[in-house]
Parts: C-alpha cells; sequence; structure tokens
C-alpha cells in the first residue's frame, strides 16, 4: 500500500495534531510490513527533520503554493489543492489527513482522524467568519472520506449525531501516551526538574491550555475554598503557555490569582519542555484536570502512566480514559472539586491506590495497539 500522510502539523510538535502525526508515522514506519510512507510536508514551515527513533523507508513532498498567501488562506491551499493533487501524481493509493480537515474532493481514498468537533460543539469556538466558512468546508470534506477515525466514544457520538455519517464509517481508535511517559524511579531526576522550577515537596499540578473550556476558573475557585494550611503546605502548580492577553475566550489564570486572593500559593511554571513533563507529572502529590470538554484528554493519561493520582472531571471522553482509575467531578461543582482535593491530600493511602488503579489504566492504552487498529482501518478502505 502507497500511505499518504498529510503532515501540515509535522513540525509543531507542541501541537496534538503534530504529537498525533509524530507517534502515527514513528509507528507505521516501524512495522516489518508496513505500508509504503509517503509524508506531504508544507514549504512554509520549518524542517525539524525526521521523527526520532523513525524506521524503514519513508519519503517526503514538500507542499508549496505559487503565490504569497496568508498563514490562513496557505493552509486551505495546502489541503484542498496541493495535498490532494499530489496524491494523484504520486499514485498514493489512500492519504490520511490526521486532523480534522480532509479535502472537498480528496482524489483518492481519504482518511481523516476528527480528535474532537469542538467548532461544533461549542459555539465560543465559532465566533468568527473565518471558523464558520472554514468548519463548513472541513464538515463537508468529512462527510466524502472514506472512513474516520476518531479518539473516543464521547467524539464518536458527536460526529454521529452532527456530521450525520454512517456509524459503519467511524472507527474508535484510542491515543495512547508517549512510551517516556512512565514513573521516574529516579529520585535525583526529579530533584533537578523541582529545583529548575522552585516547587515544593508536595504540589497539585494542572498542565494543559488556557482557553475557556480548559476550566481553569473552577479549579481556582475550589482551591481558594480550601484551608491555608492545606493549601498553602500542598501549592497549586499551573503548567502551560500563558495567554498573551487577558480575554473572555482566553482568560488570564494570573487575574483570577489576585481575584481570590491566593496569592503565593500558586506556581505558574509556563511553556515546559517535553523532557521535562514526566518527573514533573512523577513529582506532583495530585494532578488535576477540571475540562468541560475533550475529544481524549491526554494530559490524564500521561499523569497516570506516571504513577500520579488524577482528579478529572466527568465530561465528554474524560470518564472513557480514565476509568475506575480516578476521582471524577461534576466540572462547575466548586465545592465537590475542592471536596475531592482535600480528601485525597488528607489521605495518603487513598492517592497510592488511586495512583496503582492509575497505572494498570494506563496499560490498556498503547500505541502499537493504535498503530494495529488504524491499519485496519487502511485495509478496510482498501478492500471497499
Amino acid at each position: 500500500m502507497r500511505l499518504g500522510i498529510s503532515g501540515f502539523f509535522w513540525n509543531r510538535g507542541a501541537t496534538g495534531s503534530g504529537q498525533y502525526t509524530h507517534q502515527l508515522v514513528r509507528g507505521l514506519s516501524r512495522l516489518p510490513n508496513g505500508p509504503q510512507l509517503l509524508l506531504f510536508r508544507a514549504e512554509n514551515e520549518e524542517d525539524q527533520g525526521r521523527v526520532p527513533d523513525a524506521r524503514g523507508e519513508m519519503q517526503e513532498r514538500v507542499l508549496g503554493s505559487p503565490v504569497p498567501l496568508t498563514r490562513n488562506l496557505f493552509k486551505v491551499w495546502f489541503e484542498q489543492v496541493a495535498l490532494p493533487r499530489a496524491c494523484r501524481n504520486e499514485g498514493v493509493d489512500l492519504v490520511h489527513v490526521p486532523y480534522f480537515a480532509p479535502p472537498l474532493v480528496a482524489g483518492t481514498k481519504a482518511v481523516v482522524t476528527i480528535h474532537d468537533l469542538i467548532p461544533l460543539v461549542l459555539p465560543a469556538y465559532r465566533e468568527s467568519a473565518w471558523v464558520r466558512l472554514y468548519t463548513r468546508l472541513v464538515t463537508a470534506g468529512a462527510r466524502r472520506a472514506a472512513a474516520i477515525v476518531t479518539d473516543s466514544r464521547s467524539s464518536r457520538d458527536d460526529i454521529l449525531h452532527l456530521l450525520g455519517v454512517p456509524s459503519s464509517r467511524v472507527h474508535l481508535v484510542h491515543l495512547a501516551a508517549d512510551e517516556a511517559f512512565r514513573p521516574v524511579a529516579d529520585g535525583k531526576q526529579v530533584e533537578r526538574v523541582r529545583e529548575r522550577y522552585g516547587l515544593p515537596r508536595q504540589y497539585v499540578l494542572y498542565l494543559g491550555g488556557f482557553d475557556q473550556r480548559k476550566n481553569l476558573g473552577t479549579l481556582l475557585a475550589a482551591y481558594a475554598t480550601l484551608g491555608k494550611d492545606v493549601s498553602g503546605r500542598a501549592k497549586l502548580v499551573i503548567a502551560g503557555q500563558l495567554p498573551s492577553r487577558d480575554t473572555d475566550f482566553f482568560p488570564d489564570p494570573r487575574r483570577q490569582v489576585q481575584t481570590h486572593g491566593l496569592g503565593d500559593r500558586v506556581i505558574f511554571l509556563g511553556w515546559v519542555p517535553e523532557e521535562d513533563k514526566p518527573a514533573l507529572y512523577s513529582g506532583a502529590t495530585l494532578f488535576v484536570y477540571p475540562s468541560l470538554y475533550e475529544g481524549f484528554g491526554l494530559p490524564v493519561l500521561e499523569a497516570m502512566c506516571c504513577g500520579t493520582a488524577v482528579i478529572a472531571s466527568n465530561s465528554a471522553s474524560l470518564p472513557e480514559i480514565a476509568g475506575n482509575a480516578a476521582v471524577l467531578f461534576d466540572p462547575h461543582d466548586v465545592e465537590g472539586l475542592a471536596e475531592a482535593i482535600n480528601a485525597l491530600l488528607q489521605h495518603p493511602d487513598r492517592r497510592e491506590r488511586l495512583a496503582a488503579k492509575g497505572l494498570d489504566r494506563a496499560r490498556f492504552f498503547s500505541w502499537e495497539k493504535t498503530v494495529a487498529q488504524t491499519i485496519e482501518v487502511y485495509e478496510s478502505v482498501i478492500g471497499k
């Protein structure tokens, strides 16, 4: 099989779509009798080389536009014109677009991965005319795709309900955490990360984004209700690239910290490189993820893989991913979240049992399984 992969996010490893593309290509390239891979990258992206540890043959093609285009227009050009044309020219049997942007006219059989339908589910994420127009375009393309891959039953239900495609064309293939996420047994490594970021011995960790669906306001409000003896002993550590401006869509948590009078009980780390994350998770007393909507919720799985007790919202896909290995709460219930945090901070034995359950649960997910199930989707499409 000659398989084309859309690599628009190839050199954007900090994005979920970039990480997924890397993991998928790495897994496919390791198969002894896998497909012949042809990666189509964007001309205006910096070349960061191939995926680490990739094996086998993988050809690359760099696609550009004949005239200068704005960032948004170039993205549409790449997805809707350059990619389908290149697939036809290269004799591709099947093209996989690993994010929600399949071409309307693919020119060959197309598989698309839809991680979530945020612009269709949450009105605040489709306020601009450009986003609405673009969403209509890629939605029409998805309806014409030969197969849709998605990360969770929750997202699959959204796709069936909102896109109206036959259930036989929508395939559930769970994601997995990178193999680097595991309990860090080397205490010196954890200590180095703790010293690098100025972290206390005990801390409650949040790692993720700051758009409004991440629901940081509920977490900060819950932390404010804890007594200072509790929240002062185990500070709240917030990791991730902070918003450059305080808006309704990207509320700045630093303002919310001031509003709640949390002061020095909250530590902001900013962006954290991937190599520091396993030790950051492993050193945390708890990991809390209060999101309102996730297609998968990879940070929850990463924390469990590192042996950290998890508290997560009971919204969208998160209960499916966490199973019985996390404390789940209503994401709008400030008091309920505060009680859950306080209970686990006060009872180390409960944390240990929950962390052990998380490690067991994490074994259910692997990239080997993800790649094998994705290959089955390819074969079903080619067979048709």
